[in-house]
């Protein structure tokens, strides 16, 4: 590490001047091995990245006061995990053939549902353009659990270094102040770099991730999945598409739903507290240069165990309306697609067991916001909106969506078929009230 040629080092020169090594010696003291870090979130691998981001530590250790989160560090950790393996531009060939896939889900979707396509054009994005686009919402998701992290994490390096001590008496309050904004920007980051190199399009997690109603694909992680499976390429993208327009049209359709679900998910965020004995066992144990036990140091385990009842009740909103989601999606996208593609049973449960088991999405915002990002009682939700599309079409489905106060309850959800009986008679009723007040007018006339 005392080369010169190490970035690194070059950049702690800069900083320190002779007391470089001096420097380096106090990071090693509190556990922080830089190289280690680089390597782990994929820097290293790119010098010009690297740079840029030693730009942005020289900034937080140069300045006195800075961001709770090195979100631009977090940005430049998530292009650099997404590009591990491999992530080359969409050709135009991979472009074209799924747009032809959301064409036709297009076109299916509109014999089975009445809400409208999105008038946007599709998008079909690299990882590192789904970083892009995604990252922003991220950090209105997860930004208010990751300064809670951060200013519990800092707090605790000050209240326990010794910076009387420090070696050759250098003032390393600068280093101490930039070691959690860092770390839980690479946190963010590193957290974001893993969704992207799993994620499909832009509402994997039945959460909206874009601002607008729009359609995304991501070829390569399509074509993993589906390398994976006996079954034609082909037709899992046209799967995967008619599930994005779905959620898409879902989204458009209802536009209460996706500030609705942000809401819910920014209020868990604040409203979550950090247990600071187990982040100090947990920092203590791991140390800041063992990246791996980093990473579990910041996740679930340093998050109080109990909920308060406002909190249970907003997990339980979250995980009802994701359901309710989810069990739209599962039905419209059968129906929609059961007519042209063969092994559209198997694709739908394999979907169902990875969205009930939890895939790396969700384990990822798990470890974000100690947050279940599950559609518990999913298949319950599918089965109601297949006995409402039963009873009263799916014009009289869609319709429940009209105003948040019409969807079922978690309660409800527990005994749907009860829930269905209740919601076709009301609508039943509304339908005799209606032609009683047309007959009366009638006369009256």
């Amino acid at each position: 590490m005392s080369d010169e040629s190490t970035p690194w080092m070059r950049l702690l020169r800069e900083l320190f001047g002779d007391d470089a090594e001096l420097a380096l010696e106090e990071l090693r003291r509190m556990g922080m091995d830089p190289e280690a870090l680089a390597a782990s979130s994929g820097l290293s691998a790119s010098p010009a990245m690297m740079e840029h981001v030693l730009g942005q530590i020289r900034s937080l250790v140069t300045q006195s006061a800075g961001e709770d989160v090195n979100w631009a560090l977090a940005h430049d950790v998530a292009r650099g995990v997404a590009a591990q393996g491999g992530d080359p531009s969409v050709s135009a060939a991979q472009a074209n053939a799924h747009r032809a896939a959301v064409s036709r889900a297009e076109l299916w979707l509109d014999a089975v549902t009445d809400f409208d396509p999105t008038r946007l054009e599709p998008r079909i994005w690299s990882r590192a353009e789904w970083v892009e686009a995604t990252l922003p919402t991220w950090r209105t998701l997860a930004g208010p659990v990751a300064v809670s992290v951060s200013r519990a994490l800092g707090g605790l390096l000050e209240g326990s270094s010794d910076l009387e001590d420090t070696p050759g008496g250098i003032d390393a309050s600068g280093l101490i102040r930039s070691v959690s904004p860092t770390v839980c920007g690479m946190h963010m980051g590193q957290a974001a770099g893993e969704m992207a190199t799993e994620a499909f399009g832009a509402t994997d997690l039945g959460i909206p991730l874009l601002a607008e109603a729009r359609v995304v694909m991501i070829p390569s992680a399509i074509a993993e999945f589906a390398q994976g499976l006996d079954i034609d390429e082909d037709e899992v993208r046209t799967f995967l598409a008619l599930r994005e327009a779905a959620h898409v049209r879902l989204f458009g359709a209802a536009p209460w739903l996706p500030g609705q679900l942000h809401t819910l998910i920014e209020r868990y965020s604040r409203g979550i507290t950090i247990d600071l004995d187990a982040l100090e066992e947990a920092v203590r144990d791991a140390g800041l240069g063992d990246p791996a036990r980093l990473q579990q140091a910041l996740n679930r385990g340093i998050f109080a165990s109990h909920h308060t009842e406002e909190q249970t009740a907003t997990l339980e909103s979250i995980e009802t309306l994701l359901a309710l989601i989810e069990g739209w999606v599962d039905d419209v996208t059968m129906r929609a697609g059961a007519p042209h593609l063969p092994d559209i049973g198997a694709l739908r449960e394999m979907m169902r067991r990875r969205r009930a088991a939890g895939g790396p999405a969700e384990d990822t915002f798990a470890n974000l916001l100690d947050l279940e990002l599950r559609p518990r009682r999913m298949r319950d939700a599918s089965a109601m909106w297949a006995a409402v599309h039963a009873r009263i079409g799916h014009e009289g489905r869609d319709g429940v969506w009209s105003h948040p106060d019409l969807l079922p309850s978690s309660e409800d959800l527990g005994n749907w078929e009860a829930w269905v009986a209740a919601y076709v008679a009301r609508g039943e009723g509304d339908d005799v009230d209606r032609e009683l007040e047309r007959l009366l007018g009638s006369d009256d006339a």
